[in-house]
């Protein structure tokens, strides 16, 4: 096997490498994304939460107004 072939042969494997790389980059940021987008929404239920809370507790007088 010449050294030229021998060079290619590592470029396509190289090549396939980042291919595999870069879809796995792209399902980790989708995967990402969506975590994002759960992470937001439960923050915002969080916050609604939090004002109930607050409302229920200052009708008990439990805190001061």
């Amino acid at each position: 096997m010449s050294s030229d072939n021998l060079i290619l042969e590592h470029l396509r494997a190289i090549r396939g490498t980042v291919e595999r790389l870069s879809d796995d980059i792209l399902v980790i940021k989708q995967r990402l994304g969506s975590l994002e987008h759960q992470y937001a929404t439960i923050s915002t239920r969080l916050d609604r939460l939090d004002e109930r809370v607050l409302r229920i507790e200052k009708r008990l007088d439990l805190v001061d107004s």
